[in-house]
């Protein structure tokens, strides 16, 4: 019995060890207040490590999807309703994706599902797109940085990695 109970423990150390060795990429989060309402966004940080993101997702062609991060997909929370140009995307959880529509040209979109692993996109769920602007950033991001900030009486959820930003304005409601 006590070695039935040694190999069990040296089994599961074994799998912890080798759990570290596929470690997933960090999580981030962004938040902000809006009008007392609170929208976040929970993501995977991984690194370019030598890479531009162009280079990265390159593979994509127009029409593919992009998880935005690592490992788990992207998730989009938001407490009040949201609007970017003509485009309403109600409270609620989301994962959201960025569809490639060209070079260097960008889709945000929503979908209705909420963590979702892998490139597990399900476009019959999606609800609602918004086009993302591309600029050139001065500083470089190793890690993949989404960050939501306040602009006028809405805010702006800005995609940040390498020397490339991707962004939309939006309001709230």
């Amino acid at each position: 019995m006590m070695r039935f109970w040694s190999t069990l423990f040296g089994l599961a150390a074994v799998a912890a060890l080798a759990g570290t060795a596929f470690a997933q990429s960090p999580r981030g989060t962004a938040k902000l207040n809006l009008n007392g309402k609170v929208i976040s966004v929970e993501y995977g940080r991984p690194s370019l490590r030598g890479r531009t993101m162009h280079q990265l997702l390159a593979r994509l062609k127009p029409g593919d999807f992009w998880r935005l991060g690592a490992d788990q997909s992207t998730t989009f929370s938001t407490a009040t309703d949201l609007s970017s140009g003509d485009v309403h995307v109600p409270k609620g959880k989301y994962s959201i994706w960025a569809r490639k529509e060209a070079d260097e040209k960008w889709t945000l979109v929503f979908n209705k599902q909420a963590g979702v692993f892998g490139t597990d996109h399900d476009p019959a769920q999606d609800f609602a797109s918004v086009p993302l602007a591309e600029a050139k950033s001065d500083d470089s991001a190793e890690q993949l940085t989404l960050l939501l900030e306040k602009q006028d009486d809405g805010g702006v959820f800005t995609i940040h990695w390498g020397d490339t930003k991707l962004s939309a304005a939006f309001k709230g409601k």
